[in-house]
């Protein structure tokens, strides 16, 4: 009995949760990375740090940009915002008509001289990480909120639920056997909605519009299945008006979900001399290579920058006891296969290119690379999310002799 006892429980519970477009923290954060797409789409080589405070009727854009080139930003902000469907001040902010508040200094020259160089633009840590429980190589409940909050905003575009407002939220909490998921056990979703909608609408519509049609049939049964909507009634009062937003409030949602750690450095609105987002993406790409090439089934690697400094200060990498091969061999591996060198980063990955507009919402990982047309120069095809690439397969499953 007392073995029974102690045996530890392989059933458990974990959660992560998405934020929609709407959502005041994501329309800093799509408003901060359209700025550096614009920047970028200018001067290749300009150095951006944006950073955006929305609330009611007001748009704050502060921050540093160094950049041979010019961006009208208000007309930048009112974009993003028409885009969202913020277009009636009833919503507490109106692309027309709201202020726009552009508070921008260049780049420190103290910053600069380390950066020009190819050191990396600041010192820290970055996380990336891979699991193969999806076929996108990312946790479970992160991969599904996401669908839950795309599929809200879908069904508010193309009109078949036209009293959606913008902002929402979602959460899903999936239940594991051991680190296999097994079932979806309880789904919380937040909308907006136009005043008038009763509860018994509100509840109906979303499990038969958005959920039901979002999550995979082998994890979710609505009858085994926990539903929690617009808990606390009524969403009417949303988006800035109901709370102000900022840039970077939202990495765990950016990411994974809270499975894997987190360096703490935010990605939207700066430029890939910044290690923050230029290192995570690298991280996560190894990470997503060597889970591929079969090196573990769960990998997480962090890599550490010093300012002005080029190479890492350090590579680690964690498999949770679930490795091919030891992780001092996938370190070797990493530095073998990779240049973890900010400058040699930006060139692999592309990370000149104005395409970071799209990472703003839905997570910055798991999601598939496409060819889009360039923003300025139809002649030219730019690829999103290259960090997702398995490119290195092969190369590591013969180092590692997999």
């Amino acid at each position: 009995m007392k073995q029974e006892a102690t045996r530890p429980l392989r059933k458990r519970l974990f959660t992560s949760e998405s934020v929609g477009e709407g959502h005041p923290d994501k329309i800093a954060d799509q408003i901060s990375d359209a700025v550096l797409d614009a920047v970028l789409s200018e001067d290749p080589e300009s150095r951006v740090a944006c950073e955006t405070l929305v609330t009611t009727g007001l748009v704050l854009v502060a921050g540093e940009i160094s950049t041979k080139g010019y961006v009208e930003i208000p007309e930048v902000v009112r974009g993003v915002l028409g885009q969202i469907g913020y277009t009636n001040s009833e919503h507490g902010i109106d692309a027309r008509t709201c202020g726009v508040l552009v508070s921008l200094d260049r780049q420190s020259p103290d910053i600069a001289q380390g950066v020009d160089t190819g050191g990396a633009g600041d010192q820290g840590m970055m996380f990336g990480y891979a699991a193969d429980e999806t076929d996108v190589f990312m946790p479970a409940p992160i991969v599904f909120a996401h669908r839950l909050v795309g599929r809200l905003a879908a069904v508010r575009h193309n009109g078949e639920v036209p009293w959606l407002r913008p902002d929402g939220k979602a959460q899903v909490t999936m239940e594991y056997d051991g680190d296999e998921p097994r079932r979806i056990d309880t789904v919380v979703l937040s909308a907006q909605h136009d005043p008038g909608i009763s509860s018994e609408e509100l509840h109906q519509t979303l499990i038969e519009k958005v959920i039901v049609p979002a999550l995979p049939g082998e994890f979710l049964d609505p009858d085994d299945c926990v539903f929690h909507i617009n808990p606390t009634g009524s969403f009417v009062v949303g988006g800035p008006q109901g709370d102000a937003g900022l840039t970077g409030r939202k990495i765990i949602v950016d990411t994974y979900g809270g499975m894997g750690r987190h360096g703490g450095g935010a990605f939207s609105g700066k430029d890939s001399t910044k290690v923050d987002r230029s290192a995570a993406y690298a991280a996560r790409w190894a990470a997503k290579n060597l889970v591929a090439a079969g090196a573990a089934r769960r990998c997480e690697i962090q890599l550490a920058y010093a300012i002005g400094v080029a190479e890492p200060v350090s590579v680690h990498v964690d498999a949770f006891g679930t490795g091919a091969v030891s992780e001092d061999e996938m370190v070797r591996a990493v530095n073998e296969v990779f240049d973890l060198r900010p400058s040699a980063i930006i060139e692999r990955l592309r990370l000149q290119d104005p395409i970071f507009s799209r990472t703003a919402v839905l997570g910055h990982f798991g999601r598939t690379s496409e060819e889009t047309v360039h923003p300025t120069d139809p002649s030219r095809t730019v690829r999103l999310f290259p960090w997702e690439a398995t490119d290195h397969v092969k190369e590591l499953r013969t180092l590692l002799k997999l």
